[in-house]
């Protein structure tokens, strides 16, 4: 893989606080924290990577187009300035996971875009809209704002030790947000650890953690320009899958909208397949049913079962287990053994699928599922939609494993869509790469 450094555009301190200025990728801001991005600075990157809509949208004047003349404004003015050297940036993050501390910590670079295949493998599904959407910020603007997360392996961790070293330096950024992650930023510059960087990468192969949507973006931008050398490259973060700060949280499902949905059906009729175990009343336990399903499930991934968490309402909790394996034979036939024995690939073949039809149409449309990350309130919030009537049903899954998403990788394979949660994103702004 041919990675390199580059002389990136950053927020000048003189300017503004930069801290301030950088922002969670688009996909994950709604409304209400576009807003408060915006409050924290007036020259939040928000603005340039999530485009309001105006009154008038018309091919020459629209939100991407004012998000350029915007984003050339603030070059113009100084508020961001383009690095002197050529450089790899260091990027660490430090976060809480279940009250233990950890840091994940790779590195910003540019990286020759390839087709997927053995050089760049991809390992979710994506979805259409998106990619037409970043497709239009990129002609405008010219420019890359947020990394694609991208995984390497290196077991002797010889690139992990350079960018260790680089982190015992002074920092270029510091910035902690609400949710008490700390993003920050150093600078490699030194040409011959650069030079060894570069060279050290040469034979590895890259999986997409998160960011298959502007990956595909980057290539078809690239394709329409040839002739465009900067534009066959994209801005990456780059971490070891041997990183002990890499983590996959769970991304859960909340069902809406199912004709006909009843759960006592449902319940009935995964009988056939599954063991289900049902917790409701505390008994003598003092945990609740919630708590007992949650320790259920993480005695399932210890084990190796395949276990699936389900609440359709009343307080009472449910947990299915696999009772054979020889019903993943049912699990789309042209699919690796890897694949099927996924649990989302079980709770989306075996469960959604042929008991609820939500099937690839019906997820198109994005209309019976909402995804749920296994993090902060997602959980509560899902089942208070159940109890009050707005969702019709929670399935509660395990993470994959690093080990099962490289499997399915591997072998050419896609998970399906929103199966992996790498926690936590990669923010925008902290480094961009302008094309011009």
């Amino acid at each position: 893989m041919e990675v390199r450094a580059f002389r990136g555009w950053r927020y000048d301190p003189e300017a503004g606080d930069p801290a301030k200025a950088i922002s969670p990728p688009y996909d994950v801001i709604d409304d209400a924290s576009r807003r408060r991005l915006c409050e924290q600075s007036r020259h939040n990157i928000v603005q340039v990577i999530r485009p309001e809509p105006g009154s008038s949208e018309t091919d020459r004047d629209n939100r991407y187009t004012r998000a350029a003349e915007l984003f050339r404004g603030w070059r113009q003015e100084g508020v961001l300035k383009q690095d002197d050297e050529p450089t790899i940036y260091v990027y660490g993050q430090t976060f809480d996971v279940a009250g233990v501390m950890r840091t994940r910590l790779g590195m910003i670079a540019l990286a020759r875009l390839e087709e997927f295949g053995t050089g760049v493998r991809a390992h979710e599904k994506t979805m259409g809209g998106p990619k037409e959407d970043r497709l239009r910020l990129t002609r405008a603007t010219r420019s890359q704002f947020g990394q694609i997360f991208v995984l390497y392996t290196d077991p002797e961790g010889e690139i992990d030790a350079i960018l260790e070293e680089a982190s015992r330096t002074s920092s270029l950024l510091e910035s902690t947000g609400d949710d008490g992650i700390r993003h920050t930023l150093w600078a490699i510059t030194e040409p011959a650890k650069v030079a060894r960087i570069e060279k050290a990468m040469e034979p590895r192969h890259l999986l997409i953690a998160d960011g298959h949507h502007r990956y595909e973006t980057a290539l078809a931008y690239a394709s329409e320009n040839k002739d465009l050398e900067a534009a066959q490259y994209q801005m990456m973060t780059f971490v070891n899958t041997k990183s002990e700060g890499l983590v996959i949280l769970p991304t859960h499902r909340l069902v809406k909208g199912v004709d006909g949905f009843r759960s006592d059906e449902l319940l009935f009729g995964l009988a056939d397949e599954f063991d289900v175990e049902t917790f409701n009343d505390p008994g003598s336990s003092p945990e609740g049913p919630r708590e007992r399903l949650f320790k259920r499930l993480a005695a399932a991934e210890a084990k190796g079962e395949h276990t699936i968490g389900m609440y359709f309402g009343r307080g009472i909790y449910h947990a299915a287990t696999l009772r054979r394996e020889e019903a993943l034979d049912a699990l789309g036939g042209d699919h690796s053994a890897d694949w099927k024995r996924l649990d989302v690939s079980i709770l989306h073949a075996l469960i959604l699928g042929s008991h609820l039809r939500i099937d690839e149409a019906a997820l198109d449309k994005g209309n019976r599922l909402e995804y749920i990350k296994g993090l902060g309130d997602g959980v509560e919030q899902a089942v208070r939609e159940v109890d009050e009537g707005e969702g019709q049903g929670v399935f509660f899954l395990n993470p994959p494993r690093m080990d099962e998403v490289e499997a399915v990788a591997g072998k050419g394979e896609r998970m399906p869509r929103k199966s992996t949660f790498f926690y936590p994103k990669v923010f925008s702004g902290l480094v961009i790469n302008v094309l011009e």
